[in-house]
């Protein structure tokens, strides 16, 4: 019973890849809860992360382990809903596991009779037939469901999933140029003796299986950038991963580059975006953050996500990993240089429907918290 005057605490669960030092992830979560706390007064929220301790600093938030199932429970359970999301969480690429784990935790909030929404999430790529056929079960079982892109929609379709579904954004194209302090990304490169506006190309990469063809094929055409009177600068997403592939690939340059090896927090790394001239990146959020600030970005399409996202923006991809040819890409590069002004025009037209539809995410989480009834089956 609540007492006279007082509010009633709204308690959200939010589950996703938290805690990892994946820059992506971490902006998903800093970007819904930006937008849920301004739309969902006394919101009252708990993240599962691998390092619970660092996200409630860095996020003013409740965390708990998310490998320990009891703190899970207990979070779950006193939970007025549990949000899925964002980012690409139900996938079996990364192996069946992750995706056992990410419906294991829906599987509980429905077996506490708790709601669960999934948050503008990246449906994919399920390739098993148990993956598959799981997906779409738990999917039809939970109370709202929103995804970033229609292909993501069109999955579900082919999983046999027939409820209703929305197509709204990724949460990171809800951030606005007015929300980022440029100053701070600025004050990075002039602490690496790079002057902004002087041609900086930032390069976003992560490591990939198989022979590093396109590490070689990326090299040659950042070379040819870098003799254009371009400035390299390679921007690791995740630690210490992103890190590693960009040293091989900055190993064989023959020309000057930078390697800002910093760990940057989620407001650092995307002022640091928005202080380029270009993005040349394979990292899906990397490539948000460029358009969000109104920087042009080529996309390497190492993973479908990074061609949906670009197909809604109208760009074209520079290719799969294995397609890159070096020429192809610098010369992509160049006129979108060439361009920009243009090319960032375009952009913004069509991010003002994805910032409203990132907007629109949050209010159906708005709608399902307050005064919710437990459900009964």
């Amino acid at each position: 019973m609540v007492s006279k005057g007082s509010k009633q605490r709204n308690r959200v669960v939010i589950s996703g890849y938290y805690g990892f030092s994946n820059l992506g992830d971490e902006a998903v979560l800093y970007s819904i809860l930006r937008v849920l706390r301004h739309s969902v007064p006394e919101l009252e929220v708990t993240v599962l992360s691998n390092e619970p301790r660092n996200t409630a600093r860095d996020y003013g938030v409740h965390a708990v382990d998310r490998w320990n199932m009891r703190e899970v429970a207990g979070a779950v359970r006193r939970a007025d809903l549990l949000i899925s999301g964002g980012g690409s969480l139900l996938q079996d690429v990364t192996g069946l596991q992750s995706l056992m784990y990410y419906l294991g935790v829906i599987w509980l909030a429905r077996f506490f009779r708790r709601p669960v929404m999934y948050y503008a999430q990246g449906i994919g790529p399920v390739t098993t037939k148990a993956g598959r056929r799981l997906v779409g079960l738990t999917t039809q079982r939970v109370q709202a469901v929103t995804v970033r892109d229609a292909e993501s929609l069109q999955d579900l379709q082919a999983m046999g999933v027939r409820r209703p579904v929305e197509v709204t954004a990724d949460p990171v194209l809800g951030l606005r140029p007015g929300d980022i302090d440029l100053s701070v990304g600025a004050e990075i490169l002039r602490r690496h003796d790079i002057q902004v506006g002087s041609g900086v190309v930032g390069v976003s990469v992560r490591p990939l299986p198989g022979p590093p063809i396109w590490e070689m094929e990326l090299a040659k055409a950042c070379d040819r950038l870098a003799r254009a009177g371009r400035t390299i600068v390679f921007l690791p997403m995740q630690s210490p991963a992103d890190l590693v592939a960009s040293r091989e690939v900055a190993a064989a340059m023959r020309e000057s580059r930078t390697i800002i090896s910093t760990k940057l927090s989620v407001p650092q790394m995307i002022s640091l975006v928005g202080n380029l001239d270009l993005l040349v990146g394979m990292r899906l959020h990397a490539l948000i953050f460029a358009a969000v600030c109104g920087v042009p970005p080529v996309g390497i399409a190492y993973d479908p996500k990074v061609e949906r996202f670009l197909s809604r923006l109208g760009l074209a991809p520079a290719g799969k990993p294995a397609e890159i040819e070096s020429q192809a890409l610098a010369q992509q590069a160049e006129t979108y240089l060439s361009n920009k002004e243009q090319l960032v025009d375009d952009m913004a037209r069509k991010l003002e429907d994805l910032q409203q539809a990132a907007a629109y995410t949050a209010e159906l989480v708005r709608k399902l918290v307050p005064g919710v009834e437990r459900l009964k089956g």
